[in-house]
């Protein structure tokens, strides 16, 4: 009987694993359809975009909705620099301020310690239309509203990053870190030479992470910024309702997808990194 158990519950394992597979390969298909269909849309002419039945791929390889988008009334090209710019500073900063608060919070000791990073987790429950009316007050006065950086400013850094870094962070033995500190070298040095490189997993995950919340926001910028030039790419797209009215879904396709190809590449070639930062995020010793 013994091996004959043994057999079915292989049998049973083996199965058990193939549905999972399955079933997660068709949950993929499921949230990649749309981004394969807005790909597919827009390459398409414009009465191709409403033809009945539709077809998932397009007769043709058209970039003429693409040229229409960057030829067309609103700066684009200006626009999505200013989602470039402000994510990749807003990435930058918070790679640096969160890594030190965090080698702060898991490695240092001082009074109050823990108090704090109490309180900076508070901070996560509250939503941005909470802050955004203060915020903006304080902008105007000095200047920073309808700038770019003034939200580049507002986010550099983050409660989130701080507690990911942390926790990653504690995960890691203080072998190396307490020997070199017996032998007298500085946080300073043991924080660049010991703890940084080890941190790599971690300060992927929320670089890829907070480039794509940053490369998305919508209701910041919204209120923060309002002369064409200086939008985003989320507000923009606001600006095309004008070709959704004339029919012209094609163009509209063409411009999201110019928008959403930065964030899936990225993702894409560092999905890895990602969930390794953020499961080991979530391991103490």
């Amino acid at each position: 009987m013994g091996p004959i158990l043994i057999m079915k519950t292989k049998a049973a394992k083996r199965w058990i694993d193939r549905t999972i597979i399955t079933f997660m390969a068709a949950l993929g298909v499921v949230m990649l359809l749309p981004f394969a269909w807005l790909f597919s849309m827009s390459f398409r002419s414009p009465a191709e975009a409403y033809k009945m039945p539709p077809s998932f791929l397009p007769p043709s390889l058209d970039f003429k909705n693409y040229w229409a988008v960057l030829t067309s009334s609103i700066p684009f090209l200006q626009i999505y620099w200013n989602s470039v710019e402000v994510a990749v500073l807003v990435t930058l900063g918070q790679l640096v301020t969160c890594t030190l608060a965090a080698f702060a919070f898991a490695r240092l000791s001082f009074p109050g310690r823990d108090s704090i990073f109490f309180v900076m987790l508070v901070g996560l429950m509250f939503p941005a239309q909470v802050t955004i009316i203060p915020i903006y007050l304080g902008f105007a006065q000095v200047g920073l509203l309808n700038r770019p950086i003034g939200l580049v400013l507002m986010y550099l850094t983050s409660s989130f990053g701080v507690f990911l870094v942390r926790q990653f962070m504690r995960s890691q033995p203080k072998a190396l870190e307490e020997a070199a500190l017996m032998d007298g070298a500085g946080y300073l040095k043991i924080f660049y030479r010991i703890s940084l490189p080890q941190l790599r997993p971690a300060l992927s995950a929320l670089g890829i992470i907070t480039f794509t919340q940053t490369w998305n926001y919508y209701f910041q910028a919204r209120v923060l910024l309002e002369p064409q030039r200086a939008m985003t790419l989320p507000i923009a797209m606001d600006l095309l309702r004008g070709y959704l009215a004339s029919g012209n879904l094609s163009v509209v396709m063409a411009a999201m997808s110019m928008a959403v190809l930065p964030v899936i590449l990225i993702f894409l070639l560092a999905q890895k990194l990602v969930i390794e930062g953020v499961t080991m995020s979530g391991i103490k010793n």
